[in-house]
């Protein structure tokens, strides 16, 4: 197994993917929540937007399962309105509605897959690794081989947390390899200072003592080749900051 297999099992060994499942039915979602955790995923179940919202804010989830059909704001509502804010973690749309027009409608929303219900929670288990696979995939993120994610001269090392430089080991924090992970894993998404952190959290989070822009201050020496002008790690005015990996010449 090579390539993107050797990413995902490689941060699966350190701490299974978190899934966020947002349905207002509280059996299925208990349901759901302990077979998911039967397969090696961490799970948690929340009834609708709102309390999503909450979960989000607190902790990093690599994919969340959402209904449709729920109270308040739907899930097709929920989906565009994370999109639109930059979020890129994965969505597995589930509804009743099975109609082909539903399906379209959610995936132009941003919904990363679409499954009809009743589910069959060992399909939707295979379902949530498919994705989380694919989401390592995102046109314009840096190559990933062999657990690694390479930028430029650069190359992140995923299961031993390091960074190196045309091989040679750079010495990071814990909080700076956090911060720095989050970015490079999603390339030309703007993420705000909030966002940063919430993704960052459970990653050495606890090691950055300060602010995120201390900590962004911090990589930017260390990875750019001009830090008061900075290509790779740029600030959006008012947003935050987004990822730009050099692009590769063929």
């Amino acid at each position: 197994m090579t390539g993107i297999d050797d990413i995902v099992t490689a941060m699966n060994e350190a701490t299974p993917p978190r899934v966020l499942i947002v349905d207002d039915d509280a059996r299925l979602r208990d349901l759901l929540c302990r077979y998911l955790g039967e397969s090696d995923l961490h799970a948690k179940g929340v009834a609708d937007g709102r309390e999503m919202d909450m979960a989000l804010s607190r902790d990093h989830y690599d994919l969340v399962v959402l209904d449709l059909m729920l109270p308040g704001e739907d899930g097709l509502a929920i989906c565009r309105r994370l999109r639109s804010q930059g979020d890129s973690t994965a969505v597995i749309m589930l509804t009743a509605k099975g109609d082909d027009v539903d399906r379209i409608i959610g995936l132009e929303m941003g919904a990363d897959d679409y499954i009809p219900k009743p589910v069959n929670p060992r399909e939707l288990v295979a379902r949530i690794r498919s994705v989380l696979r694919r989401s390592f995939r995102i046109a314009g993120a840096p190559a990933a081989e062999a657990g690694c994610l390479r930028f430029g001269e650069f190359t992140l090392d995923m299961a031993m947390r390091t960074l190196h430089r045309r091989g040679r080991p750079l010495r990071m924090t814990g909080g700076e390899y956090a911060v720095l992970s989050v970015l490079a894993r999603h390339p030309h998404v703007t993420l705000s200072r909030d966002r940063l952190m919430s993704l960052a959290r459970g990653r050495g989070m606890d090691a950055l003592g300060r602010s995120i822009d201390i900590t962004i201050v911090r990589l930017r020496k260390l990875i750019e080749e001009d830090p008061r002008q900075p290509r790779l790690i740029q600030t959006v005015w008012g947003a935050g900051y987004v990822f730009v990996p050099p692009v590769e010449e063929t």
